[in-house]
C-alpha cells in the first residue's frame, strides 16, 4: 500500500481539467511487487543524492526532538529508516506481509516496530503518536476523509500530519489532487500547508512533470 511505481506515468498539470474520480484505480499486488520495489529510486533510496533529498525533507517536516512516528503504508521501510536515523521512534504499518518482512530486515537494530494491517485503520490500539507519516497511500483509499479523521484521533495534542501525495498518468490519471486533499485536511487541524515537490528532481531520481506535493499539518 505504499508508493506507486512512478515509471512512465509523467503527466502535465492539465490533469486539473480532468479531475480524478473519488474511487481509486485498481492498485498493484504489493506482495508481488515487494522483491523489486526498492529498485525505484524514490522507493529504495539507494542513490545517495535521492536519499539525502528525502532526509532533508524529513528534517524539515518532523519535530526536532525525538518523537513517535507512525509510518502508514510503510512499504519496505525506507522513510522509516531515515526517521530513526534522525532520532525518532517508528511504528510502521503496511497491508503487505512481504513489504513488512523487508522493512523489519532493513531496520533490524533500529527503534522501529512493523505491523501488518490496514493503513486506514492502523492496528495500534490505544497508542498515540506525534507524527503521522503517510506517502502515496491516500490515493488508494475509498474514503480518505474518514481515514484522515481516524489518523487525527491517533495523534497527541499538537501532533503533525505529513502526507506525501500526487496525481499520476495522462489518459486515466490516478491520485488525489492537492486542492482536494487540502480541503479534507484543513477542517481537522489548526494549520496546514501544501508543499510542492514536483520541481525537486533529487526526490524522484529524475525530472518529473506531474503533480507531486506534501500536505503538512498540525492539530
Amino acid at each position: 500500500m505504499t508508493n506507486i511505481d512512478d515509471g512512465e506515468t509523467s503527466r502535465a498539470r492539465e490533469t486539473r481539467k480532468n479531475p480524478v474520480a473519488d474511487a481509486p484505480a485498481a492498485t498493484p499486488d504489493w506482495d508481488a511487487e515487494a522483491a523489486a520495489f526498492d529498485e525505484e529510486p524514490d522507493h529504495g533510496l539507494r542513490d545517495p543524492v535521492v536519499r539525502e533529498a528525502w532526509a532533508a525533507r524529513l528534517r524539515d517536516w518532523l519535530p526536532g526532538r525525538a518523537s513517535d512516528v507512525l509510518d502508514l503504508g510503510c512499504g519496505t521501510g525506507s522513510l522509516s529508516l531515515l526517521a530513526t536515523e534522525q532520532g525518532h521512534r517508528v511504528t510502521g504499518v503496511d497491508a503487505s506481509p512481504a513489504m513488512v518482512a523487508l522493512a523489519r530486515g532493513k531496520l533490524a537494530g533500529h527503534p522501529a516496530v512493523f505491523l501488518v494491517g490496514d493503513a486506514a485503520a492502523p492496528p495500534v490500539g490505544e497508542e498515540r503518536f506525534d507524527v503521522m507519516l503517510v506517502r502515496h497511500v491516500l490515493w488508494t483509499l475509498p474514503d480518505p476523509g474518514r481515514a484522515l479523521s481516524r489518523w487525527c484521533g491517533l495523534l497527541r495534542p499538537g501532533g503533525r500530519l505529513v502526507l506525501v501525495e500526487g496525481v499520476w498518468g495522462t489518459v486515466s490519471p490516478v491520485g488525489i489532487p492537492a486542492e482536494r486533499l487540502y480541503g479534507l485536511v484543513a477542517p481537522l487541524v489548526s494549520e496546514a500547508e501544501v508543499v510542492w515537490l514536483g520541481d525537486d528532481s533529487p526526490l524522484w531520481g529524475k525530472k518529473v512533470e506531474d503533480e507531486r506535493y506534501a500536505v503538512v499539518a498540525r492539530l
